[in-house]
């Protein structure tokens, strides 16, 4: 099963889902915006994906500078916190296949899980 978080109004995720469908691909379509991960499966997703939970961030939001987030004295359990409680911290897409999970950034990452 191949699974996608998805943000349609990114341009990666929009084109990386589009790779998925022209390889014939029928993913799970997850907007995590609306409905995010558990904050197991995320650590899942970022684990698998080889990332540190700061390689998984959004740091050009707003809200990571609101947050102090750049403060590298911040572990990675508040991180988490951070991202459980303003999904939009969460980098995007997130592609899981059977061949493992990427975080498609930029969009042409996906052909190694495919």
């Amino acid at each position: 099963m191949t699974k996608i978080y998805h943000n349609p109004r990114c341009g990666h995720s929009r084109t990386t889902l589009q790779i998925l469908e022209e390889r014939g691909l029928k993913p799970e379509v997850i907007e995590y915006l609306i409905t995010p991960p558990s904050r197991a499966e995320l650590e899942a997703l970022i684990s698998n994906a080889g990332l540190t939970v700061r390689e998984a961030m959004r740091s050009k939001e707003a809200i990571y500078q609101e947050l102090g987030l750049e403060n590298p004295g911040l572990s990675d359990d508040q991180l988490l916190d951070a991202m459980m409680a303003h999904p939009i911290l969460i980098n995007r897409p997130f592609v899981v296949t059977d061949k493992g999970v990427r975080l498609c950034r930029p969009a042409s990452e996906v052909e190694a899980i495919l």
